[in-house]
């Protein structure tokens, strides 16, 4: 049995609610991801904020009712819509906004917050989307495999990233079963989405939130998921751990106090750039 991490519920009034899973409670076990929210947001929750140090990444389930009104500081706008995905590689610092692009209507999403190399947290800002209809889709009896980040099966992400990184969401059919190789020198975990799913025999759903991580580490590196009593959708999350120290201020990470540091000074210096009003 796989050690597990208490997923945090989150509630920001009726507008944001998530189930949270962040470094800080299971550091290493999740390296080089930082966090992940699962996320339902039905209104403006957050004002324009910074980041700086990490890559912000914005998945929307294709049941999401809206998608997301996405812009930030370099100039970009755009729509993420249901099943597309948008990365934000905040290097030296960025202002970032995201809103449901049709009031009174729920977006279902991944926000997800990846570690960038020591070595590239001081370079320049820039992002990159991938559309619904190019990620990348696996059938597989009982089950269907969308992969917008990395590779499965043959199949690969037309996204070239800055972190090594695999994003696989999982629907099972009820009563089926799904094997998934892990990478070598990955690092993966499981986030359950919607009803039960075992994960290498362990039940998991949102009744309990929790996650299973430390996942195999041997020769034989497959996750069994399986649907027993219904259809489930969970996401398999992978990664080459960066094992570098983390140094958190609010939305900003660093490798080091010293470019925290910098970085905030930045940040209120204007450097990171404004957004208009809207």
């Amino acid at each position: 049995m796989h050690p597990t991490a208490r997923l945090q519920r989150m509630n920001h009034g009726s507008q944001f609610r998530a189930f949270s899973l962040r470094g800080d409670q299971n550091a290493k076990p999740i390296d080089p991801f930082l966090g992940v929210d699962h996320a339902w947001i039905s209104g403006p929750t957050f004002p324009p904020h910074p980041h700086a140090g990490f890559s912000a990444v914005s998945y929307l389930f294709l049941d999401s009712e809206t998608g997301i009104d996405n812009r930030d500081s370099l100039g970009n706008r755009n729509v993420i819509q249901p099943g597309g995905l948008h990365w934000t590689a905040a290097g030296e610092g960025i202002v970032h906004e995201e809103v449901p692009a049709q009031p009174g209507k729920t977006v279902h999403m991944l926000q997800i917050f990846i570690n960038l190399p020591e070595d590239r947290q001081a370079d320049a800002p820039f992002v990159f989307s991938v559309e619904a209809q190019d990620v990348p889709t696996v059938y597989l009896a009982g089950a269907k495999i969308r992969v917008p980040l990395g590779n499965f099966e043959g199949l690969a992400s037309p996204l070239l990233l800055p972190t090594d990184v695999r994003l696989l969401d999982i629907s099972v059919e009820a009563a089926s079963e799904v094997k998934i190789p892990v990478p070598e020198g990955h690092v993966a975990f499981v986030m359950p989405i919607d009803g039960e799913v075992y994960v290498d025999g362990q039940a998991f759903d949102l009744t309990d939130p929790k996650a299973p991580v430390n996942l195999p580490k041997g020769a034989d590196r497959v996750v069994t998921l399986q649907a027993k009593s219904g259809n489930a959708k969970a996401v398999l999350f992978s990664g080459t751990p960066l094992n570098q120290p983390v140094y958190w201020q609010g939305p900003m990470a660093l490798a080091s106090m010293d470019a925290l540091a910098t970085a905030v000074d930045g940040y209120r210096r204007g450097e990171f750039g404004t957004l208009h009003a809207r």
